[in-house]
């Protein structure tokens, strides 16, 4: 059985930082195109960042510069560290596994950016 699991997700400042991370069981993280996406309330999901199985990486504009995604191979856990976090940076962010046959998601972990 799969599973995702975010943590990391908390209140903070604008300006301030935080690291999500999603631990994969029943897939291995390396063989997979994974990503984060992220819905702010009242709006639709949107894709924030993903790495491939070769590791490279790829960001949407409005992220690009301040968030970096990565992984742990031993750990099976991603990972996206976010910088200079922006009140509109809030929402619930989930962690995606794709693969041709099928796609996972996690439950969610929820940034709240506000002073």
């Amino acid at each position: 059985q799969v599973q995702l699991v975010e943590s990391g997700g908390g209140l903070v400042q604008p300006g301030g930082s935080l690291r999500l991370s999603c631990t994969a069981s029943g897939i291995i993280v390396s063989s997979k195109f994974m990503a984060w996406y992220r819905q702010a309330p009242g709006k639709q999901r949107e894709w924030v960042a993903g790495i491939s199985r070769g590791g490279s990486t790829n960001y949407a504009d409005s992220v690009k510069g301040r968030f970096a995604i990565s992984r742990d191979s031993a750990a099976n856990t991603v990972f996206l560290q976010m910088n200079s976090l922006k009140p509109e940076d809030t929402g619930v962010y989930y962690c995606k596994s794709t693969s041709v046959a099928v796609d996972y998601w996690g439950k969610g972990t929820l940034v709240t950016v506000s002073s």
